[in-house]
């Protein structure tokens, strides 16, 4: 990430002449960690002579003016609170009950898990759209998806061939991918260091993003690894003959 900070400071600095200010918005982590903001127009508009830039965090929020944690109140009028996105508990979760009963926010506690943000071991049936570790930072949401809807459709069409009623990720064909997740965003710029973003969950482990190339998932959903999962065939129900 060298060349890409080298070239966020030179933007910054060709932007921003004011050191005291540049200083102020230099972020203290990689950049990366968080969401890049792409603009051409941001900087600019924070050296206009009516617009001024307060860093110290806000204490108190009353009628008309919040309160700085360094004791400054400042009138206000509106107050945009732009915190990021919160994504690793989402509340449907608690209305998924799989095989044992179990809600998916039991299962996905402490960390969601999944095979390929697509299956979870225990919960028959469920296909998740742009579920856990499938979110990007570099590249288009909807080539993602493209690749999930070929691989959920390939699914079905082998479950119809096979006469199957239920399929299921196995348990350690899941445990085993998330493994290779885990190593695989070892020394990445979203867990090392101190950064905090909404890609981490509570407990420090990032179960939103996609660690490599969107070309390897895209290979690896291309075909429904059959072998991976346990299809089953509901009995038939004998048929008594007179």
């Amino acid at each position: 990430m060298k060349v890409a900070n080298a070239a966020a400071q030179w933007h910054l600095k060709r932007q921003v002449p004011d050191r005291a200010l540049r200083e102020k918005l230099l972020p203290d982590y990689t950049i990366g960690c968080k969401r890049i903001l792409v603009s051409d127009n941001y900087y600019p508009s924070l050296i206009h002579p009516n617009v001024e830039l307060h860093t110290d965090g806000v204490q108190e929020v009353r009628a008309r003016s919040v309160v700085t944690r360094g004791g400054e109140e400042l009138e206000v009028d509106t107050i945009i609170f732009g915190t990021g996105f919160h994504v690793t508990d989402p509340p449907i979760a608690e209305r998924i009950r799989g095989r044992s009963g179990q809600t998916l926010k039991e299962a996905w506690t402490p960390s969601m898990q999944a095979y390929l943000g697509t299956t979870v071991a225990g919960f028959p049936n469920l296909f998740f759209m742009l579920g856990p570790n499938t979110g990007l930072g570099h590249n288009s949401m909807i080539y993602m998806a493209e690749s999930q809807m070929n691989y959920i459709a390939d699914a079905l069409r082998v479950m119809g061939l096979r006469g199957s009623d239920a399929v299921e990720v196995r348990k350690e064909v899941q445990d085993a991918f998330n493994e290779e997740l885990v190593k695989e965003l070892e020394g990445t710029v979203w867990t090392a260091g101190h950064c905090q973003s909404w890609y981490l969950d509570d407990t420090g482990r990032n179960t939103t993003l996609w660690p490599s190339w969107t070309f390897r998932y895209r290979a690896r959903t291309r075909r429904f690894d059959a072998d991976s999962y346990r299809l089953e065939r509901r009995a038939q129900p004998a048929v008594t003959r007179g």
